[in-house]
């Protein structure tokens, strides 16, 4: 796994500082799609190839930031995939070696081997073997949650499980600490971001995020989706930097 310096946690980012994360889910060819979870290995590769020609790589979260803070964040650009789907390994990694880049993703702690029932799918999630092997290619692991159900809102023990048990059982398959977060569904509140933090998590990613939350504990995202062109993706990055210097949500 790749080794990240701690993240502790900080008055909320200027917009100016906002990094920028790409969010996917997975890649691969399905026959139906109705949540817009997959990108064509095919697509996949061509907004790799877009990245490159903007003078970006990807890498995880966890090093983005950690590239920031000591001045060497210039030309690199988080890479995300929520959830945990079979196709990061199958398809989306050898297609990232080609260009040279990593990426971090967000696994269903209580799902591990086992489907997206969550959306009443029956999608393969990674198993263990799936995660050694993209930890050994220097990709981040982080949790997302227990059970994959909407933070906000909740409290108490069951808040307690589904962020710091998820990270305990996580870290316990492999065999490591696990140092990034994401929200299931973007779904947060001021209650989740305190768990979050007092979890130890080093960072963790969101959708979008309101403006006084925006920092390590709600780290906005740019989706993007199988209809993003090379054009279209250039378009969204400039868009997400024009909001965000306007002061709206991410």
């Amino acid at each position: 796994m790749a080794v990240i310096e701690r993240t502790r946690p900080a008055a909320p980012w200027r917009w100016r500082d906002v990094p920028l994360v790409l969010m996917y889910h997975t890649v691969d060819r399905l026959a139906a799609d109705p949540h817009r979870l997959a990108v064509s290995p095919r697509r996949f590769g061509a907004q790799l190839a877009t990245l490159r020609r903007l003078g970006l790589r990807g890498v995880g979260v966890g090093q983005l930031l950690a590239a920031r803070r000591a001045g060497r964040g210039a030309g690199l650009v988080g890479i995300t995939f929520d959830d945990g789907y079979a196709g990061v390994v199958r398809h989306a990694l050898p297609l990232m070696r080609r260009f040279g880049c990593t990426a971090t993703v967000f696994v269903v702690a209580d799902r591990i081997g086992a489907v997206n029932d969550w959306d009443g799918g029956e999608l393969a999630l990674l198993d263990g073997p799936d995660l050694a092997a993209l930890a050994g290619a220097g990709w981040e692991i982080g949790a997302h949650g227990a059970r994959h159900v909407p933070l906000a809102g909740l409290a108490g023990g069951t808040l307690h499980d589904e962020v710091a048990g998820s990270r305990d059982r996580l870290a316990a398959v492999l065999g490591g600490p696990v140092d990034g977060f994401c929200y299931p569904y973007g779904s947060m509140d001021a209650a989740a971001r305190a768990a979050v933090t007092a979890a130890g998590y080093r960072y963790a990613c969101a959708v979008d995020a309101p403006r006084s939350a925006l920092g390590v504990a709600a780290v906005p995202r740019i989706y993007v989706g199988q209809r993003d062109g090379g054009l279209r993706l250039t378009g969204k990055r400039l868009l997400y930097r024009a909001r965000l210097a306007r002061g709206g949500r991410s």
